[in-house]
């Protein structure tokens, strides 16, 4: 995933999700450890509900295509 796409997910958890830098950061150490993706990382944490978590991958799929779609929910790395 390129970083412009990376900063515009955080950019959408941040600011239409609510979702605090803290919250990220903490589900981004995670992230890397259990090579999970992020949304389902943020929703194991207790840091979204599942309505969020919904909201999150539609808002991913309608806005990348499909590879990106998929490297953005697989890979947690910038």
């Amino acid at each position: 995933m390129t970083a412009n796409r990376y900063q515009q997910l955080i950019d959408f958890l941040t600011q239409e999700v609510g979702i605090s830098t803290e919250s990220i950061n903490i589900a981004l150490k995670s992230c890397q450890q259990q090579q999970g993706p992020l949304p389902m990382i943020l929703w194991q944490y207790g840091l979204i509900t599942l309505e969020q978590l919904n909201d999150v991958f539609h808002w991913i799929e309608t806005s990348f295509g499909p590879d990106e779609t998929y490297n953005i929910t697989i890979n947690c790395e910038k």
